[in-house]
């Protein structure tokens, strides 16, 4: 049984509550089917999942800031790594419409299911590449998302090349984000992070938290 819609969906999603809605729908329909998610995640679909990804949106900046870097690229372009599901970069460029997207993802059947998910929900600020991280161009995007993907000695490398200088890091981690911390002194001093954050999100709404770790690379 999928999870009832939370009462605070609409002051989370606003004007995106539709498409998300639909996105519910097609995971309830397809997401166990298709191996996109786990077969206990339907009863808390909304609040673990949509919801949780939702509560990104508002550090992805402000399509008003983009600028033209020296390398030629419009810095303020998002790219989400191992999007899988469409989790979280089908639920942000649902609520970011000003933002454009590149959703990342290596496996065929997830990326199909991706594209499947764009045309569907109208999404026109979403672009659906199936390559690994290390394919992609580098210095491209402005943030870097990613969600259950790995630890951050596995992300940082993966994701930090494919930042425009002083781009940030966007991790959706669980509660052992200072553990991976530690265990990624070294990774974070090759990359020049020297400065980094957990922020803890979503307790306002009562729901399940997580843990946001946030780092500019220089």
């Amino acid at each position: 049984m999928i999870e009832i819609e939370p009462k605070i969906a609409l002051e989370v999603f606003g004007g995106a509550l539709g498409k998300i809605r639909l996105f519910a729908r097609n995971l309830e329909q397809d997401g166990e089917r298709l191996g996109l998610i786990g077969p206990l995640e339907l009863p808390r679909l909304w609040t673990r999942h949509l919801v949780n990804c939702a509560l990104l949106a508002p550090f992805l900046g402000s399509s008003s800031s983009e600028q033209l870097g020296s390398n030629g690229l419009v810095e303020g372009k998002i790219c989400d790594v191992g999007s899988g599901a469409g989790l979280p970069g089908l639920v942000l460029a649902a609520i970011r419409t000003d933002l454009q997207f590149v959703l990342i993802e290596p496996m065929e059947r997830r990326a199909e299911w991706l594209k499947v998910q764009v045309q569907e929900l109208e999404l026109t600020n979403v672009e659906i590449t199936r390559n690994r991280a290390e394919e992609v161009s580098r210095g491209s995007f402005s943030k870097v998302t990613a969600r259950a993907v790995g630890s951050l000695t596995k992300l940082i490398p993966l994701c930090a090349p494919l930042l425009v200088p002083a781009g940030e890091l966007l991790f959706m981690k669980g509660s052992r984000v200072h553990e991976e911390i530690a265990a990624a002194e070294k990774v974070l001093r090759k990359w020049h992070i020297h400065e980094f954050e957990v922020l803890d999100l979503g307790a306002e709404y009562g729901t399940e938290t997580t843990k946001l770790f946030r780092a500019r690379v220089d």
